[in-house]
């Protein structure tokens, strides 16, 4: 597996590149027709092309992003992390003897591809959300800054979303156990360590990895036609805004519940991306399924 995901970086890579360099094009000819001003003249711009006439979406689009968007956005960075917080303070982090044997379950490669996924990842949510907020954080060049870095960070995330999706696809398939883990919570409501129905990944891992995949290509592919303003019919570029928005709220929900996972609900479990190897005990535990 690890010689064939090689054996595509090279096409990977160019198509990523190509697809680069078409983004940076559009978005010359786009600015080249911006009169000169502020940096915020293209956000301006990008608004009034949206919003311009109120045909089939102008009207729901305006009402959405004027009065709802922001506000949800918002309501998720700061509800998510406050149910999070009572968790960790009411149940606390589950703990696993890390002194006993040991349980290969990543290997190197795995663990290189996940780690530029999870920063170019972090990017795209902490710029996206940036974006949203432009208004509050004073707009300007901060803005303009975090859009470009969304977008370097969209194209550098295609290419281990990809090794991702080809390593771990099998894996990711749903099973009826699934259901079991969702209706439990995965165990993570009890302080009791008992075994929860779920393979290498659980299903909580598994909805996020088919949003992150999946869902980012309708993301980065709704991106790049908001972003091409003109290159589309304008009832389209407002349809995708509604759906790239949405589709971030969920995928930013799912990528908070598994920052908490990582580093806050399994005490080391950063460590099993450092090193690859899990604790005997936590395997049996949270992935009861699992054959090692």
């Amino acid at each position: 597996m690890q010689k064939f995901l090689r054996s595509v970086f090279p096409l990977t890579i160019l198509l990523v590149a190509g697809f680069g360099a078409c983004v940076f094009a559009e978005e010359g000819q786009t600015l080249a027709t911006l009169s000169a001003g502020s940096s915020s003249d293209y956000y301006q711009t990008l608004i009034d092309t949206i919003t311009g006439n109120w045909l089939e979406y102008g009207k729901l689009f305006t009402t959405l992003q004027g009065q709802w968007f922001w506000k949800i956005f918002v309501v998720i960075i700061t509800a998510v992390p406050g149910i999070f917080l009572l968790h960790y303070l009411i149940i606390g982090p589950k703990h696993f003897n890390h002194n006993g044997e040991q349980i290969l379950f990543f290997p190197l490669f795995t663990r290189v591809v996940h780690f530029f996924a999870a920063v170019s990842f972090s990017f795209l949510a902490i710029t996206g959300l940036m974006m949203v907020l432009g208004t509050f954080l004073g707009g300007g060049a901060m803005i303009r800054t975090a859009r470009y870095v969304h977008i370097g960070a969209a194209m550098f995330f295609v290419l281990p979303a990809v090794m991702m999706f080809i390593m771990w696809f099998k894996d990711m398939l749903p099973q009826f156990h699934d259901i079991t883990w969702i209706l439990k919570f995965g165990g993570y409501l009890s302080k009791k360590k008992t075994p929860v129905p779920a393979g290498k990944f659980n299903a909580g891992q598994k909805i996020y990895f088919w949003l992150a995949t999946v869902g980012g290509i309708v993301m980065a592919y709704t991106g790049y036609v908001i972003w091409g303003m003109g290159a589309a019919a304008l009832d389209t570029v407002r349809l995708y805004a509604i759906i790239h928005n949405i589709l971030g709220m969920g995928i930013l929900i799912f990528y908070l519940t598994h920052v908490y996972m990582s580093v806050f609900a399994i005490a080391g479990s950063l460590n099993s991306m450092k090193t690859g190897y899990k604790p005997k005990e936590e395997v049996d535990i949270l992935h009861s399924r699992y054959q090692y």
